[in-house]
């Protein structure tokens, strides 16, 4: 199984389809050191710091057996961690002569083990050596602004609660594991009138920059580290465009740190134009870096649960991952139970909220790669801001494209001049205007240059970037890019330019230009253009138009249901999760950043993807967890979820992007398997009235009544024999339900907590006609503080062969709203 980097779905006008998207790209053999070597992650009997009990003589308990966070600084850690490595490092010596294999990491803090770079016969002989519970084949892993807090109302409804923009995050660290940072950017800096004082706090690393000696580190950025001894091994990395070292030699990371808690108030400069002013969900949180993804080749999971590692150990209170799955693991059966998700199941444990892009697989059903309970797995939903322009032909004829871009003079019309009859040389195929030189620039000058859009843009050798540096250096105008033939599943989105320009995408529309051109030129009998008579203007691009019809569920965003093992079986479980803001997201970039064409030397770009969606539910938890510090990863959890919108802000329910039959782009009714809970409301998850709390013990029940669950493979990651009595794994108390096989009639428990003042609440339930549903008792008083347990029956009424949808809503007499969406799916037997 290969392991992706989810979000990225990078903003550019590549032609992205979804099979483009989810293929995985390998760009480097494995070295060869003994046989084939390869790497692996091996788990060893004994628990890890955050299980630890007691037991072994001469080292007292270390187990983490609340949310509080553990103290790893402690003489009792620190000596059953060196405990730990010299048994990691004794079993290899005892089995393996030197220099015969190398060990990248010892994992101590969540899970017990250590990654190796060995031969599969020596992975053999590990696994039937005696201590070694398992052995897995490490597997790669690719990457998965402006406006969006306003819509989503930060800075009139949650700063001000927070003590406004220069304090909401305050002491909270926010943890991203990703393609680095790039640290001059002013979205990170310490600034000289209210700096960031010492974090005590928090025990990270900072690295110094090779080059200008300097640290990465500012007091906003707390901690910079990076992790490749796998990628290195692997012999994927490249040290002149990957960086040994924290900086970010993509863009992403740097990216997915400002939508979290970049600096409020950052004005977003491209080409001369201010596209806004940028700012973070927390834009006074600490930010800590931690490097495992890389530009080419992404990055492997030995670097990712070694970085994870790290920043649990470090005290990050918010972990921001854009990284999961390909697909499910072929080698282990659960989707739940593997390395990377037993990792992050030990950091919930020791308190820390985790935030997970969901995948870019959509709008397929079960495309998601984010599974777990602990995890919350975030959806992307397109705002209200949306770009448009158009193009006025000489004949009157509007054509609409998009164009970032300045407007051409008003009431001055351009001659349209297509870059296939202005070449130097004819056996040169210039279409796509990637080379001025091959140009006449004398005939292309003053005028509008017209260029077509090639499969080079797919293959990402071709920008609309340097179409624009080409018309600009022949002295054009401005620029047309047509789209003259289209694949199913193509996505455009728009590029800012410095000159005038346009992308017409509709192919029906580009062949309105190209014929109205062909009708206006005036050629010999060779061919060769005499006059040039097609004229046009291109509008203005600039300024975003704001729909009501927002949010809305975007076209790449992963669907469910979610999966339980590699025969892609339903779990009972929802996901994803929740919905925020993912698509055209601006965003500090790196100007040392390759992997975005359009970006290429840029400090902002405008990109889309579930990456970009997952640190704006982080930056957005920090500022619950500032406001309820000692809440747990779960309550944070259901805050966000219970409170979320169904709705748009038209008062209508939220649509979805997905294919009519011929593959062209409409809008459907959205659902769970959508958009989760709803779309973050984050005025209302700072006060949501009740909580569905869940713990480590919670966790571990929902993994041992998940049938298809190896009870053996559990022990080895999670330490405890199954004895709990939770039942079936829809009983976990999570703030939604999913039941996918029912069979007459079930009862599902919830328990919610009260985190306000006494309030009596009410219980109504509606569902799809298919399924009957009913909830006890009809109401409920809980004081501060108090839990109560309520129950939901479901009933087959009829066998339909899809999901029925439906709510339970508590209804508080203080004015809380606490929404559970409830799916299931009736069987006869």
């Amino acid at each position: 199984m290969m392991f992706t980097v989810v979000g990225g779905l990078h903003g550019s006008l590549k032609m992205r389809t979804v099979e483009r998207l989810f293929t995985p790209v390998i760009f480097f053999l494995l070295l060869v050191v003994i046989g084939k070597a390869e790497i692996y992650i091996v788990t060893v009997e004994g628990e890890p710091v955050t299980s630890y009990r007691g037991g072994v003589s001469g080292f007292e308990a270390t187990a983490v057996e609340s949310p509080e966070k553990i103290d790893v600084a402690s003489d009792l850690v620190t000596s059953y961690s060196r405990h730990l490595e010299l048994n990691h490092d004794t079993l290899l010596e005892t089995l393996f002569d030197q220099g015969t294999y190398k060990k990248l990491y010892s994992y101590k803090h969540l899970i017990n083990g250590f990654a190796v770079h060995i031969s599969p016969e020596q992975a053999d002989t590990l696994r039937r050596a005696h201590g070694v519970k398992s052995v897995d084949k490490d597997w790669k892993v690719r990457k998965l602004t402006t406006h969006t807090p306003q819509f989503l109302g930060l800075p009139t409804g949650v700063w001000p609660t927070t003590g406004g923009f220069d304090r909401a995050g305050e002491d909270i660290v926010i943890g991203f594991v990703d393609s680095g940072i790039f640290p001059h950017h002013p979205s990170f800096a310490n600034h000289k009138t209210e700096p960031y004082g010492p974090f005590p706090k928090y025990r990270g690393k900072c690295e110094v920059d090779s080059d200008t000696k300097r640290s990465f580190c500012n007091g906003k950025i707390v901690g910079a580290q990076h992790f490749a001894e796998a990628a290195i091994a692997a012999g994927a990395f490249n040290p002149s465009v990957d960086f040994a070292s924290p900086m970010d030699g993509d863009g992403h990371g740097s990216h997915t740190a400002a939508i979290a808690a970049g600096n409020n108030g950052i004005p977003v400069r491209l080409h001369g134009y201010e596209f806004g002013k940028a700012s973070g969900m927390a834009p006074r949180a600490r930010i800590a870096v931690y490097k495992a993804l890389y530009r080419l080749f992404g990055g492997f999971v030995a670097d990712v649960v070694a970085a994870i590692e790290q920043a649990v150990h470090d005290g990050v209170d918010i972990l921001n991952l854009s990284v999961g799955p390909n697909s499910p693991p072929a080698t282990i059966r659960s989707t739940f139970l593997n390395p990377f998700d037993a990792t992050l199941l030990s950091a919930v444990k020791a308190g820390v909220f985790v935030s997970q892009a969901a995948g870019n697989g959509g709008p397929y059903a079960k495309s998601l790669v984010s599974y777990s309970p602990w995890i919350v797995s975030v959806a992307a939903a397109v705002d209200d801001r949306r770009y448009k322009n158009h193009l006025t032909l000489g004949n009157g004829k509007i054509l609409p494209g998009l164009g970032l871009s300045p407007a051409t003079s008003l009431n001055h019309k351009y001659t349209l001049v297509a870059a296939v009859d202005v070449v130097l040389d004819s056996s040169v195929s210039p279409t796509d205007c990637q080379r001025p030189e091959v140009l006449n620039k004398n005939m292309v000058k003053g005028n509008i240059l017209l260029c077509g859009f090639s499969f080079n843009f797919v293959a990402g050798t071709a920008s609309v970037k340097r179409v624009a540096e080409t018309a600009r250096s022949l002295g054009a105008i401005g620029f047309v890019l047509a789209v003259e033939n289209v694949s199913p599943g193509t996505k455009f989105d728009p590029v800012p330019t410095g000159i005038p320009g346009i992308l017409i995408t509709d192919v029906t529309k580009s062949t309105e230009l190209i014929d109205y051109y062909k009708a206006s030129t005036s050629r010999d009998w060779t061919g060769r253009v005499k006059n040039f008579k097609a004229t046009g203007t291109i509008g203005e691009g600039l300024e975003p138009i704001l729909y009501k019809s927002a949010p809305i569920v975007a076209l790449f965003s992963a669907r469910g249901p979610n999966i339980k093992d590699y025969s892609f079986r339903d779990a009972d479980l929802l996901k994803p999760d929740i919905l925020a803001p993912g698509a055209l997201i601006w965003a500090s970039w790196s100007p040392n950043g390759t992997d975005e064409v359009n970006y290429l030397g840029e400090n902002f770009a405008m990109i889309s993807g579930t990456s970009m969606a997952a640190p704006h539910i982080s930056g957005i938890a920090a500022l619950v967890k500032q406001k309820h510090p000692h809440w747990s990863p779960a309550a944070i959890k259901s805050a966000l979820m219970t409170t979320s919108n169904t709705l748009d802000r038209a008062e209508k329910p939220i649509l979805a992007e997905q294919y009519s039959g011929s593959e062209t782009l409409m809008f459907v009714p959205a659902t769970p398997f959508d958009y989760g809970s709803g779309h973050v409301n984050p005025r209302a998850a700072l006060d949501p009235g009740l909580i569905f709390d869940a713990g480590y013990e919670d966790y571990l029940g929902f993994l041992c009544t998940t049938p298809g669950i190896n009870h053996h493979e559990l022990l080895n990651y999670t330490h405890r024999p199954c004895n709990y009595t939770l039942g079936h794994p829809y009983n976990l108390n999570s703030p939604s339900i999913t039941v996918s096989h029912l069979v007459r009639t079930q009862t599902v428990t919830r328990t919610v907590t009260n985190v306000n003042e006494e309030e009596t609440y009410t219980i109504t339930a509606r569902m799809a006609p298919a399924i009957a549903i009913e909830t006890s008792p009809s109401a409920m008083t809980l004081r501060p503080g108090a839990s109560h347990r309520f129950t939901v029956t479901l009933t087959v009424r009829s066998v339909t062969g899809t999901y029925s949808f439906g709510e339970v809503l508590l209804k508080g007499s203080r004015g809380h709203k606490v929404r559970m969406p409830v799916i299931a799916m009736g069987f006869d037997r």
